[in-house]
């Protein structure tokens, strides 16, 4: 018997998508996990596993504060979610201060903000990681086993409404990120043309040397600046209108 989607997952498929930007749905996105979970903020950045990264939304002072000084000190939940492609869960900051985790972070945390309890989840497209949403609580404590699951749960319709705001996609026909549908059904053309952005994205990697992950998410950053889809700037990339370099913004 199918589970019943919890409340981010049905708050994000009541999302207004019309006329949306990628920096509004992600304030919308945010907003419904702190209603529909025990936080208190979140944050969502694209390109954390590049010194290109950019922060769509932070909810408030706190998640502006966390996202900072992880890519200032180049450690932290977010970025292991990234690494990893894993969520990342630390039910108290203050255990951390003394190991070998993330001491500088976790000391800066504890001295700059009243937080406790982090989470964060990566958004993959595909296997591809693309950026991560954060999540914190000024109580220390795990999230209960229901909460945990819709978190997890609802990354692929969060996922879906910030490609669709490019594509057009609708994110209530829900796609899981292995690319079956929810009746069991493969979708030749899930989300955007992938042949044509794997190919963009292999020409970007030539011309930046960076790893692949990198390269697709200069790929989508450049797409959410111009506010063009992906589709069309990596037509533009493979037929060689757009070349990109170090110091593209």
């Amino acid at each position: 018997m199918a589970r019943e989607p919890g409340p981010v997952t049905r708050a994000l498929l009541e999302i207004d998508r019309d006329g949306a930007d990628g920096r509004e749905l992600a304030r919308h996105i945010c907003a419904a996990y702190v209603a529909g979970l025990d936080v208190d903020g979140a944050a969502m950045s694209l390109l954390t596993g590049s010194v290109h990264r950019q922060t769509l939304s932070a909810t408030d002072a706190t998640a502006e504060i966390l996202e900072d000084l992880q890519f200032t000190l180049g450690e932290g939940a977010c970025l292991e979610a990234t690494a990893t492609g894993s969520p990342v869960l630390v039910p108290d900051i203050h255990d951390l201060t003394h190991t070998a985790r993330w001491p500088v972070f976790a000391a800066a945390v504890v001295e700059q903000t009243d937080v406790r309890a982090l989470f964060a989840l990566p958004l993959q497209l595909g296997t591809v990681n693309v950026g991560v949403l954060d999540l914190y609580r000024d109580t220390p404590g795990p999230l209960l086993g229901h909460e945990l699951r819709d978190m997890v749960a609802a990354t692929d319709t969060a996922m879906l409404l910030l490609l669709g705001s490019h594509t057009g996609t609708d994110p209530d026909d829900v796609v899981r990120t292995d690319g079956s549908r929810e009746d069991g059904r493969r979708e030749e053309g899930l989300w955007i043309d992938r042949a044509e952005v794997h190919q963009a994205t292999g020409m970007v990697l030539v011309q930046l040397d960076v790893p692949p992950e990198d390269a697709f998410a200069r790929l989508r950053a450049y797409a959410f600046a111009q506010r063009r889809p992906l589709s069309d700037v990596a037509r533009d990339v493979v037929a060689r209108r757009l070349v990109f370099t170090e110091d593209m913004d």
